[in-house]
Parts: C-alpha cells; sequence; structure tokens
C-alpha cells in the first residue's frame, strides 16, 4: 500500500509550509496515471494523523484524468484506458498532456 507513503510525504509538505498554524486541509491533484486510490489516500491520511499535528485535517484529492493529444490529426483524447492511442484517427504519434501528476496544491490553515 503505496498510499501510507505518500501521506507521510504529504504530511511532511504540510508540516513543512503550515508556519506554525494548524491545517484544515490539504488539497492535491493526482494524475489518473498515478496508480493511486484517492479512498485509499484518504483513508491512510486519517489514520496516519491520528495524535500528531495534522489530526483532523482532511485531505481533499483532485483526479486529474489522463489526456493526450495526437500530433497526427491534432486531436485531443481523455484516456479510459492506458492506452496511448488517438480516440480520433487511432495513431499512437501523441503526447501525454496529463494524467501524471502529483501536487499538493494547497494548504487551509487556521488563524494564529
Amino acid at each position: 500500500m503505496h498510499e501510507l507513503s505518500l501521506c507521510r510525504s504529504i504530511a511532511g509538505i504540510a508540516g513543512d509550509h503550515s508556519a506554525g498554524h494548524s491545517v484544515e486541509r490539504v488539497r492535491v491533484r493526482i494524475g489518473a496515471l498515478r496508480q493511486v486510490v484517492p479512498e485509499t489516500l484518504v483513508y491512510c491520511w486519517g489514520v496516519l494523523n491520528e495524535g500528531t499535528d495534522l489530526a483532523g485535517s482532511t485531505l481533499e484529492v483532485e483526479h486529474v484524468p489522463a489526456a493526450i493529444d495526437c500530433t497526427a490529426c491534432g486531436a485531443h483524447t481523455l484516456l479510459s484506458l492506458p492506452a496511448l492511442r488517438c480516440g480520433t484517427c487511432n495513431s499512437s504519434d501523441v503526447v501525454l498532456v496529463s494524467g501524471e501528476e502529483f501536487l499538493v496544491t494547497s494548504l487551509d490553515l487556521t488563524e494564529a
């Protein structure tokens, strides 16, 4: 379960950037190709942070679908399967434009 180690990293980032404030919410953006189960990540967040400065904070996950742009025909395709082929012309000459994201996008902090 790599979600637990991901939560440890996210917690480290939140702790490093909270400037002594309590963290209410952490938002992350995760691409579909990262093989992360959002529900498991949220569950691990709660378990990992019990009894810490992050206890009671919530983890909000924004799912980013995998998408490609076709070099051959110019079409933009959202992928439902991890097959890198154009949905319009079936070309494999494509550029991956989203789906590999893993970003902490924001923290909601309490007032001092």
